[in-house]
């Protein structure tokens, strides 16, 4: 089975989305297609929030999992909270949102976590098991 996700991800933090994409092409036995809103759409830098909102929300319909970063910057993110609004409110039955917390992290978002179907570490399997889980 191959999953459709939508990884929530901020593009001034873009090493970290780039490592989760790669952790996840490199799990075994395991296949998926990412419905990101790629960096170089146009809608990043000549859009409306309201055209980046309706990409985002087309892109998640097509999803079956959101994945989001649980890093602390989470909490000040604009878009990470109108991703989880979008998630919740949106679609007839919710989609399902796993918080990951990033590798070695102090802190993370209380946002994020509180919304969250499953909360995982920054590992391969965790992660990979909680989208099989709740997909």
């Amino acid at each position: 089975m191959s999953y459709n996700l939508f990884i929530s991800h901020s593009w001034a933090y873009s090493d970290t989305y780039d490592n989760l994409v790669k952790k996840l092409e490199d799990a075994p036995y395991f296949s998926f297609k990412n419905f990101s809103v790629p960096k170089d759409n146009p809608v990043h830098t000549r859009g409306t929030d309201r055209e980046l909102a309706d990409a985002i929300s087309r892109k998640m319909a097509l999803s079956n999992v959101v994945l989001i970063l649980a890093g602390v910057y989470s909490s000040y993110s604009k878009w990470i909270n109108k991703e989880i609004i979008i998630c919740n409110e949106s679609f007839s039955t919710k989609k399902p949102i796993i918080a990951i917390e990033p590798w070695a992290s102090q802190r993370t978002s209380k946002i994020v976590k509180d919304n969250a179907t499953r909360i995982v570490k920054w590992n391969t399997s965790s992660i990979v098991d909680a989208i099989r889980e709740v997909a």
